[in-house]
Parts: C-alpha cells; structure tokens; sequence
C-alpha cells in the first residue's frame, strides 16, 4: 500500500516540535561570590540570572541605577552577553524596586528587597558560544560586601 503525502502531513508538526525543543535546551551555569549565589539559565530567547544573597538581610542594587552608583555609592546589577549571543531588548527584574534612603549621607538609592532577584534579558542566538557578563553589589543595612562587577561566564549554546 502506498502513503500518500497529503497523510504524512499530521507529522510535519511533531518533527518541527522536536527539532525546536531539542536545540532549545536551557543551559546552566552557577557561581557564588561576595557573599551571592548566582544562576545562570540561558535559552533560545532569554537569558536568566538569579541574584541569591547567601546571608539573610542582603539586597542587590537595581538594573536602572546608572553606571557608578549615586555619587559613587552602589553597584547598579548587570545582565550582558557577547560572542554567540545578541541583547534584543533591555533587561528587567522580577522584583519591584523599593528607595533605600540613606539621610546622613544625603542619597536615595534604588534597590530590590532583601532576598533573591531574577533579572531577564532577552536575546537571540548568534553563534555557538557565548559569555554572559554580570556586576553586582550586595548590602544590608549596615554593610556591604566587595562588589563584583563583569564577571564572565562562558557558555557553550550547543
């Protein structure tokens, strides 16, 4: 018996699905430094990275807090990439920003709550490799912890 295309046409949607998922595996990376744990997820249209303070009380400074802080005071948080990637838009947090008012000093800074953020950046593939890049400062009322700022991790986009 012979199959005629016009049948074959119902697997024409399956194949496609599983093309799409098998090259749209998440890929994921983790490292802990100055005192937050971040996680690295990366897929065909977004990459993700969770800002963890290891220690109750600690917060992250916002993504729209300019480059330099507030004369000098804070580590606006960075999501990049570069090499096998492309940035379609900008990035964003799931977490609303809150004022941190400090009064002797005469600032107002934008930061998340204490606890873990998720910043999302968009993207599109480019290449078969890439490097995300993240700054970062983490504070808690009295203190803070030494910022870390482009640190790069390279991921491998299959």
């Amino acid at each position: 018996m012979a199959v005629r295309p016009a049948r074959l046409l119902w697997a024409i949607p399956l194949l496609l699905t599983g093309c799409v998922h098998s090259q749209a595996r998440p890929v994921t990376a983790r490292f802990t430094e100055s005192g937050v744990e971040v996680t690295i997820t990366v897929t065909a249209e977004a990459v993700r990275a969770a800002y963890r303070p290891t220690r109750a009380g600690f917060h992250v400074y916002s993504v729209d807090l300019p480059e330099g802080g507030v004369r000098g005071l804070g580590i606006p948080t960075r999501l990049s990439v570069r090499g096998g990637l492309t940035a379609t838009g900008r990035a964003t947090a799931d977490k609303p920003v809150r004022p941190l008012d400090l009064p002797s000093l005469g600032v107002t800074l934008r930061v998340y709550p204490d606890g873990p953020v998720t910043v999302l950046l968009p993207v599109r593939r480019t290449g078969r490799t890439a490097d995300i890049v993240v700054s970062y400062g983490a504070c808690s009322s009295g203190t803070c912890l030494a910022p870390v700022t482009d640190h790069v991790t390279t991921v491998a986009l299959g």
